[in-house]
């Protein structure tokens, strides 16, 4: 087809699009009608006259000018006011680039074959939850051509990934997976910095790497990233999207993963969207949450938990300039996204289709159980999330399948796990294992693994189909939501139960050498979260500060502990950066006006690269923590019994220090021994079915009995 009549073609389709617009617009403006009616408020004349704004008229004149512009609503702007084709060549790394006509007719007609393929074994399904959801079969239709341009646009080395990966779906659940979190500045300057950074990721063994938050934020109003205000820009400081196409293809090339964030419940104030809603453009103001009354606010209120009771309390923020309030469940300055309304979902799966050309391997979706919002309920886990996450699965499968979804699900596990979905229709790939961090962190304060293997048996008797993220720390704080009625009854409060736990690691009571801060302190509730490296919180700072060896060797063995723990867990490990090389609190962020209120920063600190080079001195604190790691690792990879989808399981010890895992895959068994005291302990199990072997150490130990040193830990691999 040629570059006219595509034109000419585009055009048609734009006009056919908004002539359509009138639909949509009813479909939302209906939707809030009948929420005021279910709080008993009628429209008000300024909703009457909002609701005008957006009429047809307006809709279709607006489009006769976005056809002029070659644009339409939204990030659609961008997505059909095509740039030249040698600008969308430049953005592809050279390698990667094949102009269509140097493919023969055969190639094209099998790439096309291979998408309708895709796509005919999900379109049942999706038109089916897309029009329960929206009814409306021109806002389809416009996704479904989308899709199959995005496909089109996808280069052939992803396209070639992704064949590959679904020739293997169980790709990602192998042993050798090994994951590190990284702010992008703090971690190499950016993007560039990262790319010339590989060598040592490989040297650390990490095959997959988390960028955090890189796209455009408002300097001061960022919320660390995670307040959006252009989805298809990198923050300026950090590089270009063609910098991040040159990174992941780089990645590839090392066999290695890119995971990234894609914010989905809402955007910056700052967004294209956000600042013509608050021009009071009635089409922009249905992508969010607004009200010229606090009726339907105070409503919402009754039933809507405080995300940060605090620091932004409240779920709705009053605009005075256009005398409205709008929903913005975290911070006043991120607006809450409306997925009632079709245009929402499209614009943003496109955002999301745009991330994955790039070379993206895993999207993070952010704060997922928030998405979806309806009067009289709490607003988490409603039903419709887990449609609109379905939906993004099958796109995904559609235009990209070698994209994993990473959801980020901060609740309990019988709250997390239905986010997996099912086997015959799953939603996320991956999540979180929240809980069990936190837990793992109560008992290294109590020196009591009950809790933890509690914890621990509740995940490992999931579906081995099930995939878990395993961490110590990430850039987040650390919330206490443990399973506090289990706790009850061995006479632990909740309430005083966290004043421990924050006391304890701050270095205030029960024999601690941890350090760290609070986050979100609530006086009124006596809650708090807290904040702190693993190196600090395991003792390495302090012992450091006191130049006390004796307290480093001791900090460190904990430390190297936990990590021997987390690698036995079902699921994938991830570092957090510098955790490979015991890497402190940085107080730093406390001379910084935008950091300073954000006691989070504390563990984020820029990479000590000095440092960092001491990894091969075995008489350095990095030196002992990155081969002490490493040895790990090696094992890990070595082993095939490490694969996530192996049997897992825990062991009785008759001892409340002593955490024993045991795993079995195709024959091999490991058991996994760890002291989470700081005294001598003897595991008191009996496993006599062979001769066992330490991995760690080669020494012959049979698990019967096992006397283990403070902090101590043991791999007991039976042999052949």
């Amino acid at each position: 087809m040629s570059r006219k009549k595509a034109v000419r073609v585009k055009k048609k389709k734009i006009k056919n699009q908004m002539e359509n617009a009138a639909e949509e617009t009813v479909t939302v403006e209906t939707e809030e009608t009948a929420e005021q009616e279910a709080a008993g408020q009628s429209p008000s004349a300024e909703d009457q006259k909002t609701a005008e704004t957006a009429e047809p008229a307006k809709e279709i004149k607006e489009a006769g000018q976005a056809e002029e512009k070659k644009e339409v609503s939204g990030e659609a702007e961008k997505i059909e006011a095509e740039k030249t084709e040698e600008s969308e060549n430049a953005a592809v790394p050279a390698e990667e680039t094949k102009a269509d006509s140097e493919f023969t007719e055969e190639e094209k007609t099998r790439q096309e074959e291979v998408y309708r393929r895709r796509f005919n074994r999900h379109f049942d399904e999706l038109k089916w939850l897309y029009t329960e959801v929206y009814g409306n079969d021109s806002m389809f239709a416009e996704l479904c051509d989308n899709l199959h341009r995005f496909y089109e646009e996808r280069n052939q080395d992803l396209k070639a990934s992704d064949l590959r990966r679904e020739e293997n779906p169980g790709w990602y659940k192998q042993n050798d997976m090994l994951g590190m979190m990284l702010y992008i500045d703090n971690f190499a300057g950016d993007i560039k910095g990262v790319e010339s950074r590989l060598d040592y990721l490989e040297k650390s063994n990490v095959n997959y790497i988390h960028l955090m938050p890189f796209l455009e934020t408002p300097k001061g109003r960022s919320d660390g990233g995670y307040a959006v205000s252009d989805f298809r820009k990198v923050q300026e400081k950090l590089g270009t999207m063609e910098d991040l196409e040159s990174l992941t293809a780089a990645c590839r090339k090392k066999n290695m993963n890119v995971c990234m964030d894609f914010v989905m419940n809402h955007t910056s104030e700052d967004h294209e969207w956000a600042k013509r809603a608050r021009q009071g453009d009635g089409e922009y103001m249905s992508r969010y949450f607004f009200y010229d009354n606090d009726a339907i606010p105070q409503q919402y209120e009754r039933t809507v938990p405080q995300v940060f009771p605090t620091t932004a309390p409240g779920n709705f923020t009053w605009l005075d300039d256009i005398k409205h309030y709008v929903m913005t469940t975290f911070y006043p300055y991120q607006w809450d996204l409306n997925y009632k309304n079709p245009r929402v979902f499209n614009e943003m799966m496109y955002n999301f289709l745009f991330l994955a050309n790039k070379g993206i391997d895993v999207i993070r979706i952010d704060a997922v159980p928030y998405i979806w919002k309806e009067l009289n309920t709490d607003c988490r886990n409603l039903p419709r999330v887990h449609t609109i996450v379905r939906m993004m699965r099958m796109i995904g499968e559609i235009v990209c399948p070698g994209i994993l979804l990473l959801g980020e699900v901060v609740m309990e596990p019988e709250k997390v796990v239905p986010y997996f979905g099912s086997v015959e229709k799953p939603e996320c790939h991956m999540l979180y294992n929240v809980t069990t961090m936190a837990t793992t962190w109560h008992t290294v304060a109590t020196r009591d693994v009950r809790l933890l293997k509690r914890q621990l048996d509740i995940v490992n008797n999931l579906p081995k189909e099930y995939v878990f993220l395993n961490y110590l720390r990430c850039h987040d704080d650390i919330g206490w939501g443990l399973d506090y009625p289990t706790l009850e009854q061995e006479g632990i409060h909740e309430r005083s139960h966290k004043q421990y736990l924050n006391d304890y690691f701050r270095g205030y009571t029960g024999n601690s050498t941890s350090r760290g801060v609070l986050y979100n302190e609530d006086l009124v509730l006596g809650d708090a979260r807290f904040c702190g490296t693993t190196a600090s919180m395991c003792g390495i700072e302090k012992a450091g500060f006191e130049e006390d060896a004796q307290a480093m060797e001791k900090a460190i063995q904990l430390d190297v502990m936990l990590h021997a723990y987390m690698f036995m867990q079902s699921g994938i490990p991830v570092l957090y950066s510098g955790d490979e090389v015991g890497q402190v609190n940085d107080y730093s962020y406390k001379e910084d006006p935008d950091k300073a209120e954000d006691s989070r920063y504390i563990h984020r600190g820029v990479m000590k690269w000095d440092l960092a080079e001491n990894i091969t001195d075995p008489e350095t604190v990095e030196g002992k923590m990155f081969q002490r790691l490493n040895q790990l690792e090696e094992i890990r990879k070595s082993e095939k019994v490490f694969v996530t989808n192996a049997n897992v399981w825990t062991v009785e010890t008759w001892e409340q220090g002593v955490l024993c895992i045991g795993r079995y895959f195709e024959g091999e068994k490991l058991f996994g021994l760890f002291n989470f005291s700081e005294y001598d302990k003897i595991a008191w199990i009996n496993e006599i079915d062979g001769n066992y072997v330490d991995l760690i150490s080669g020494e012959a130990i049979q698990p019967a009995g096992v006397h283990i040193q403070p902090f101590g830990f043991y791999y007991l691999k039976r042999q052949a």
